[in-house]
């Protein structure tokens, strides 16, 4: 018998259940299928599901919105193409998380990158970033289950901030060898930890899929070793957090809190509170820790689907901001079969404003028009709505990185290969192929200047960490 979803059985079906009788037994007999087939059971495929689907895939490419501006368009040269296996892991596992990070080095003008890569057997490889990439050091003491993310820290030793499933966050020192600090206030998987470091010290964001956002605080210079310390304020949300960024207000330079959550079309903005906390003292001992972090005030939302009579059509899974402007950032969504991108310039409202206006109008006509004003407002602010024809289903990772000069972003899919979009027109202009398994999920990307080089790195559940670099024949 051939598949449920085969052709003939689908043929089969609608012979069968418009009682075209003479015309089935003759099918039947040609197709070499049995007498039975063609009998419907509850969600099999049938030719009027295909055609309802046809349609709204049509009507949905209807809404897309496809940028016409004068932006720089992509820049093939300088893009990378050629994919290196990276073959000195210790291990052979599932690559959960990749990136490479910066820091200041006292030998070297510059500062010295190094490649993070985490896998599931609960290892964090610490890789140099040359020809042959030679293995630094690969824990697998660091976290009791999976490392999920990954971001280095610090200005003088080379310190890591990791995030697992079982829900620690741990502050670790590679030159000292140590844990400086631990921290287990989420109850599941910390999906996401991101950092925004100013002059008097940083703020470290977690995500985890217990419902909540913690926020540390973190000194510029503390007496006996830095320390994440109790959080200072927490979000609790509805459903679970897809991901957090740091943003900055355009009317004071100061960061705002981008969240993402589960079943939410939405970017929500919370304010900071003020850095004057007890973890910025310098006492050589952890100051005792309040009752219990605050709430952070949400300053207000913008929609990314204003105009959408569905309930939820998709969740902003991924959010990346544009290296040559914090106000345009790239969003990866959820939505299947295929990831949408947009991009959008952010919407911030103002601090210590209230997300409604005092004079609201009190009549049904008016509070009409102020809702419509504001979905036209945040219509008007997607630059780009495209698919990436980047297969994925809703137990995915949807990711998008930005190229370092603006020109496009790389998207992951569930397919094995990375595609590159161009940001003034949305169109896919480069996929990314050979360096994955054919049909293997990439779950994690990371692009960004690596030297003079432009680098894509990737990893994926195919078990290979691949570096992308620019074809040097072309350049």
């Amino acid at each position: 018998m051939p598949a449920t979803d085969s052709p003939a059985i689908i043929v089969a079906r609608f012979l069968k259940a418009n009682h075209y009788n003479d015309t089935l037994d003759a099918f039947l007999r040609e197709a070499g299928l049995p007498p039975d087939a063609g009998s419907t059971e509850r969600g099999d495929l049938t030719i009027e599901k295909i055609l309802a689907e046809k349609k709204t895939f049509d009507i949905s490419l209807a809404f897309e919105k496809v940028g016409v501006g004068n932006d720089r368009g992509w820049n093939a040269v300088t893009a990378p193409s050629r994919p290196y296996r990276v073959t000195t892991l210790p291990t052979s596992a599932n690559l959960l998380h990749v990136s490479v990070g910066s820091f200041p080095d006292g030998n070297h003008e510059d500062a010295r990158q190094l490649l993070l890569a985490t896998t599931a057997d609960r290892r964090l490889h610490v890789l140099a970033v040359e020809e042959t990439f030679t293995l630094l050091k690969s824990l697998s003491h660091l976290q009791g289950s999976p490392i999920l993310s990954c971001v280095l820290f610090g200005k003088i030793n080379i310190t890591t901030i990791t995030s697992g499933m079982s829900g620690q966050v741990i502050l670790y020192d590679h030159q000292e060898h140590k844990v400086l600090d631990e921290r287990r206030d989420h109850s599941k998987y910390v999906v996401k930890v991101e950092v925004w470091e100013d002059g008097e010290g940083a703020w470290i964001a977690t995500a985890g899929w217990d419902g909540k956002v913690f926020l540390y605080r973190i000194g510029e210079e503390i007496v006996g070793g830095l320390k994440l310390g109790p959080p200072v304020a927490t979000i609790t949300l509805a459903t679970n957090p897809e991901t957090v960024n740091f943003v900055k207000h355009p009317d004071h330079e100061s960061p705002v809190l981008l969240v993402t959550r589960r079943d939410s079309t939405s970017l929500h903005y919370y304010s900071l509170p003020s850095p004057e906390e007890p973890s910025t003292s310098t006492q050589s001992v952890a100051p005792v820790a309040p009752a219990g972090p605050t709430e952070l005030e949400h300053l207000g939302s913008q929609n990314l689907a204003p105009h959408s009579s569905a309930w939820i059509a998709f969740s902003p899974s991924s959010v990346a901001i544009s290296p040559i402007d914090p106000a345009l950032v790239a969003v990866a969504t959820s939505a299947v079969p295929h990831m949408k991108l947009i991009i959008v310039r952010l919407l911030l409202p103002q601090v210590g404003s209230s997300s409604v206006a005092p004079t609201a109008p009190t009549t049904q006509a008016g509070q009409t028009r102020a809702n419509l004003a504001v979905q036209d407002r945040e219509d008007a602010a997607i630059q780009i709505h495209v698919s990436t024809m980047a297969p994925q289903t809703p137990y995915s990772t949807p990711m998008v990185v930005w190229r370092p000069d603006g020109s496009g972003v790389w998207v992951n899919g569930d397919d094995g290969v990375l595609r590159g979009l161009e940001a003034k027109t949305g169109k896919v202009v480069s996929t990314l192929k050979g360096g994955h398994e054919v049909g293997s999920k990439i779950r994690s990307i990371w692009c960004g200047m690596v030297g003079r080089e432009e680098w894509v790195v990737s990893g994926g559940f195919d078990r290979r960490l691949v570096v992308w670099k620019p074809d040097k024949d072309t350049a």
